[in-house]
């Protein structure tokens, strides 16, 4: 990927999107005395998405549990912005709060938590699509732990999974594992007679620490498809933070989730919400393998084969 041209297209899309708030803002603007002079900025900030392009699926089914790429610019922070987190957990719910209140945990994450949830609470508070709804609206962001995260579809339903902006995130909140028997040695697999791994009890700092790594994360949603779009940015960072972002997402989706890495890429581009996609690079050849390539269409011979049959 060129660096120059994905700083010209991370500007130009940066451009569009400022000029098309402003529009907007000027065509829709009503005075209004109750409004707050000093709005949550965030309120005006609108995504950047690097859309990917294969040239055959990446997976063969959809998955539950979003990939994590580490960014250098955070899309989220918690210490300059009014961030709502709600934690959903495994039983018992109780441990989990007292792990959040324990003074080992950093004060200005547990000040953005606004709830936490364990399982059996979720299933038994939040039936109705209403109540689920209410919970969507007042929270910005959704951790849950990775043991329970393939129930949430089913419990949260289409309001949480129709879109992709609130769907539950995956986080480890598991203590360490253990590598070591109780005399020392190290411990065996399962599949070569060894005895099912063990956790130490999770610590306030560790579960801190991956809730603060994935705020700088940018989440990977694989599906059946040919194409994969992940957000690297928004509109209040500067290009040069977008097209940092950019670089480090593409090249960690082509290097771990993408079969055949570069010999199976068709395309990258950047999107806002409403705008054209910007391309940043586009493969010379439009098939994985030589093999793909026909020498005549699939329908001229079909009708050969009947004509030949017919004789």
């Amino acid at each position: 990927v060129d660096p120059a041209q994905t700083l010209r297209a991370a500007n130009a899309l940066l451009q569009k999107i400022q000029s098309d708030q402003a529009a907007r803002a000027a065509s829709s603007f009503k005075a209004d005395l109750l409004a707050d002079a000093d709005d949550d900025v965030n309120a005006s900030s609108q995504p950047v998405w690097l859309v990917l392009s294969t040239k055959k699926h990446i997976v063969d089914k959809k998955r539950l549990k979003a990939g994590k790429i580490l960014l250098p610019h955070a899309l989220l922070d918690p210490s300059t912005s009014a961030l709502r987190i709600c934690l959903i957990t495994a039983d018992p719910q109780r441990a989990y709060k007292d792990l959040v209140a324990d003074p080992s945990f950093p004060l200005d994450l547990s000040k953005n938590i606004s709830r936490v949830i364990g399982l059996s609470k979720l299933k038994a508070k939040y039936k109705s699509y209403e109540s689920r709804r209410q919970l969507y609206r007042e929270h910005d962001v959704f951790f849950a732990d990775d043991r329970v995260i393939t129930y949430l579809p089913q419990l949260l339903g289409k309001v949480f999974y129709q879109t992709g902006s609130k769907r539950p995130v995956p986080v480890s909140m598991q203590g360490r594992r253990q590598d070591v028997d109780e005399q020392g040695n190290k411990r065996q697999k399962l599949s070569e007679g060894g005895t099912k791994a063990v956790r130490s009890a999770a610590k306030p700092a560790e579960v801190a620490s991956e809730i603060q790594r994935t705020l700088s994360c940018a989440l990977v949603h694989l599906a059946p498809s040919t194409t994969t779009a992940v957000k690297v940015g928004h509109s209040l960072m500067s290009p040069q933070e977008v097209q940092e972002n950019i670089e480090a997402a593409t090249k960690a989706l082509v290097e771990v989730y993408v079969p055949q890495k570069w010999r199976n890429v068709r395309s990258i581009h950047i999107k806002g919400p409403d705008t054209a996609a910007l391309p940043i690079w586009m493969a010379e050849e439009l098939w994985e393998d030589e093999q793909d390539v026909l020498e005549e269409p699939p329908a001229e011979r079909a009708s050969k084969k009947d004509k030949k049959r017919k004789r």
